[in-house]
């Protein structure tokens, strides 16, 4: 199709919906957004706008205006995949109905102002100034830096967002902003235009992985790593938001950012997520904690070149060189508590878990889906060690209270669950999930958002 997937046979099309205004409203949900989201971003548009003194504008400003661009950006979930991106595994995503909306005008130098218009916390930052910045202003900073250093673009940007995303809650509202960031930089100054840009990100999966790279600090075709923003990630979160298609889950494998399948999302079927109110940050103390199952895959791949003396890329490389090759990775950690548990979550999840999941979702075995969501997210507790006792039990209570499947998902420390259920019963089971929640941690609970989605579409420029 014209986003470059194969297309699959019986694809259902997202809702139209009844005819709606203003225009923006119309684009979001052609774009795949339930009608009574695309309102609540018409409402976050115009007070992006609002914060930035602009207007947006159905039609092409005079040409005596600054233009003004509009993007938006949403979250994403990781139905499974668990910390699988950066060793090259595979997983299922798709995006939120919730994300951030961008509203932003080219500057005349290389400043950089943004804005968050629900908060009024501001920004003031330039193309060329140090990335180590305190709280969010380190991602916008990320981005331009290594746009600059990439690149070699001269203008800056004043930016306004509003997010309906929660916040470091494991649904990549980090990645949505870097993204948010990079669109506007690139719009003003006509990236897309650039021959090195088009040769070296010719899609969006090029793209994403790009972008992952900018945020984590790797390096990226002929361009060296940089600092990033701290953590050793990979680029799931990027290719979720960047490649997602409504209605739908996609399946990716990693390093590179690799398209395996598109699946339908059972029609019928919502997902309800519950952020558990204890912050995923990767930017204060958690980021060691996060970096750690990290480590331990980069743990294993030293022992695995220095035994065999292969330079696999990644550990799923290492993984498919051969058919004992699984033996002989176990074989390497034996004696090694963290890096042998390590390495079955990882073959599990990656190798069995999310390609059997897929398969029992394109073939409409709904139980079966839910039984090895179970077995990840118990693969997570064990493997991982990323769990805390509100995300243990806020999926234990999900599946206890009629949810098909349920799991936590994103770095883990913190953050949300996902469960899925009948789209009839989810404002139901929203209510007595969330009082469930709030009997068993009152403290969290207090912060904790519970809302209700589909698979949504990709970022998208309005």
């Amino acid at each position: 199709d014209s986003r470059g997937y194969p297309r699959r046979d019986g694809a259902v099309e997202p809702a139209r919906g009844p005819a709606l205004s203003p225009p923006l409203i119309q684009q979001l949900v052609a774009a795949g957004l339930s009608a009574a989201e695309a309102a609540r971003k018409q409402v976050l548009f115009e007070r992006a706008a609002a914060a930035l003194g602009a207007e947006i504008r159905p039609t092409d400003p005079p040409s005596d205006r600054p233009t003004v661009a509009a993007w938006f950006v949403p979250g994403r979930i990781e139905l499974l995949g668990k910390h699988t991106d950066y060793a090259g595994g595979r997983s299922l995503l798709c995006a939120v109905e919730r994300g951030f909306c961008v509203v932003a005008r080219a500057r005349p130098d290389a400043g950089l102002h943004v804005v968050d218009a629900v908060s009024g916390a501001r920004a003031v930052l330039s193309l060329a100034g140090p990335a180590e910045q305190r709280g969010w202003a380190v991602y916008p900073a990320t981005v331009a830096r290594r746009l600059l250093r990439d690149f070699g673009i001269t203008r800056g940007v004043e930016l306004s967002f509003a997010s309906d995303l929660p916040l470091a809650a494991g649904l990549s509202s980090s990645s949505a902003l870097c993204i948010g960031v990079f669109f506007a930089l690139g719009a003003a100054n006509t990236l897309e235009q650039s021959p090195a840009y088009r040769l070296l990100i010719p899609d969006r999966f090029a793209l994403a992985g790009y972008l992952g790279a900018v945020e984590n600090g790797r390096p990226f075709g002929p361009f060296a790593g940089e600092a990033g923003v701290g953590t050793l990630g990979g680029s799931q979160d990027q290719t979720a938001i960047l490649c997602a298609i409504p209605g739908e889950l996609v399946q990716f494998s990693f390093d590179p950012v690799r398209f395996e399948r598109r699946l339908a999302f059972p029609p019928g079927y919502s997902l309800v997520v519950a952020t558990s109110g204890v912050p995923a940050e990767k930017t204060a103390g958690a980021r060691l904690a996060y970096n750690a199952a990290a480590e331990a895959v980069r743990e294993i791949q030293r022992r695995w070149r220095r035994a065999t003396g292969r330079d696999d890329l990644t550990l799923a490389a290492a993984v498919a060189s051969s058919a004992d090759a699984r033996e002989r990775l176990r074989a390497l950690v034996t004696g090694d508590p963290v890096l042998e548990a390590r390495l079955e979550q990882f073959i599990r999840e990656s190798e069995e878990l999310v390609p059997r999941a897929g398969d029992a979702l394109a073939g409409g075995d709904l139980a079966a889906f839910g039984g090895l969501v179970d077995r990840s997210h118990a693969g997570a507790e064990r493997g991982l060690r990323n769990q805390v006792p509100e995300t243990l039990h806020l999926q234990r209570s999900a599946r206890k209270l009629g949810a098909l499947a349920a799991s936590a998902f994103g770095a883990g420390f913190g953050g949300s669950v996902w469960a899925m259920l009948e789209s009839a019963r989810a404002a139901g089971f929203l209510e007595r999930w969330r009082a469930d929640y709030a009997g068993a941690f009152p403290g969290p609970a207090e912060s904790a958002q519970f809302f209700t989605t589909r698979p949504g579409p990709a970022a998208l420029r309005l």
